[in-house]
């Protein structure tokens, strides 16, 4: 009797099994929680972002006087310390972003040396500048003077980078040497794998690659942990057909090279540095001259030569073209990212630094045109 009263309550007849098997499932009771959705099939989708605004026209353009037209070379960065660094000739400039006032750093008395290299290390305050007659000079950029001289090579020094207190330097001679630049005796390693001039040079993120890249169309992977004494490449990849001077490591996944290849080749090559393979490649129809990274939009901006001396966005991994910026009249060598990642400079053959809000943060994804009657124009120097 109980159970008759129990399966009446719960509107059975009695005779029904708890796990039967039937065509369709029972309605559920009305007025019952059982009737509500435990989800919607129409869930409301997440609000889109909207597309970004990229401003077509650059906030502001340097004159940059007697900017060697030279492919192999390396004339810009931008600091930490809110500071870019160019060479010019035989001279040194920084421009101080904060507050659009510019000084000269250094200049070479020789007036056949020039300046052929320049790379900020991590702390903003100290500016290492590779010179045209096989010298490194280390220069404390608040003080204005040199605190070390290196030596090693045999040929001009057209690429540098750091990790830590450790430089790598790159040559005409086809070697790169890396300094420990707190001792007397720098030179820690000499790598040698190059057959042309090293006109590239990137560590990764954590220091324990280092990238070269040369007018033997080689890109070479280095183990910082075996890189002391005489070393050999830790891998070799060949499949550029001219030289390779952009490299850029990726700031969202580790072990991603990006590298880009001269007139003879056009192609941006995406490898995998923990095996060597591979991953994609790109056909840009132009001289790639260099490369930079947005970690926050997971894009790429390259720059270009003969014939359209652009700067192409491509969002990663699809390479979709986002944008492209026109407005330099001669191949845009160099490309240095501002230490907010917002903003890339420029430097082109036709001696003027362009600054392009590229990478804004949120806030900065409005349209953005330099406003009427005010001067772009300003000099490096």
């Amino acid at each position: 009797e109980y159970r008759k009263q129990l399966a009446a309550s719960l509107g059975q007849d009695g005779t029904s099994r708890v796990l039967a098997f039937r065509q369709r499932a029972p309605s559920p009771l009305k007025g019952s929680e059982a009737s509500a959705s435990l989800y919607s099939a129409n869930a409301r989708a997440a609000p889109r972002r909207p597309p970004r605004a990229i401003p077509q026209q650059p906030e502001r353009i340097l004159d940059a006087p007697e900017l060697m037209d030279d492919y192999y070379l390396n004339l810009l960065d931008w600091g930490s310390s809110n500071v870019l660094g160019v060479a010019l000739g035989p001279a040194v400039y920084l421009w101080h972003a904060d507050t659009g006032s510019c000084d000269e750093l250094l200049r070479l008395e020789s007036e056949s040396d020039y300046v052929s290299s320049v790379s900020w290390a991590k702390d903003g305050r100290h500016l290492a500048v590779g010179l045209s007659d096989s010298r490194t000079q280390i220069w404390d950029a608040e003080k204005g003077r040199p605190v070390r001289s290196l030596s090693g090579h045999s040929a001009r020094v057209g690429s540098l980078s750091w990790n830590g207190t450790t430089l790598a330097t790159g040559s005409r001679d086809g070697s790169v040497l890396t300094h420990d630049v707190r001792v007397r005796d720098h030179v820690v390693g000499r790598l040698q794998g190059h057959g042309g001039e090293v006109c590239g040079l990137a560590w990764n993120a954590s220091g324990s690659q280092l990238a070269s890249g040369g007018n033997d169309n080689a890109v070479l992977l280095w183990d910082a942990a075996r890189a002391s004494g005489v070393a050999a490449p830790q891998l070799r990849l060949t499949a550029h057909s001219a030289a390779v001077k952009a490299l850029a490591w990726c700031p969202f996944q580790s072990n991603l090279l990006a590298t880009g290849g001269g007139s003879a080749d056009r192609h941006i090559r995406f490898w995998n540095t923990a095996t060597g393979a591979q991953l994609n490649a790109v056909d840009t129809g132009s001289q790639v001259c260099a490369l930079a990274w947005s970690a926050a939009e997971r894009e790429l901006l390259s720059s270009h030569g003969y014939a359209q001396n652009q700067l192409c966005l491509w969002k990663y991994p699809t390479m979709a073209k986002v944008a492209e910026l026109r407005g330099h009249s001669a191949r845009v060598l160099h490309l240095a990212p501002s230490p907010d990642g917002a903003r890339v400079a420029s430097a082109a053959a036709d001696e003027t630094i362009r600054l392009w809000k590229v990478f804004g943060g949120a806030e900065e994804r409005e349209a953005a045109q330099p406003k009427a009657g005010h001067s772009l124009l300003r000099s490096i120097r």
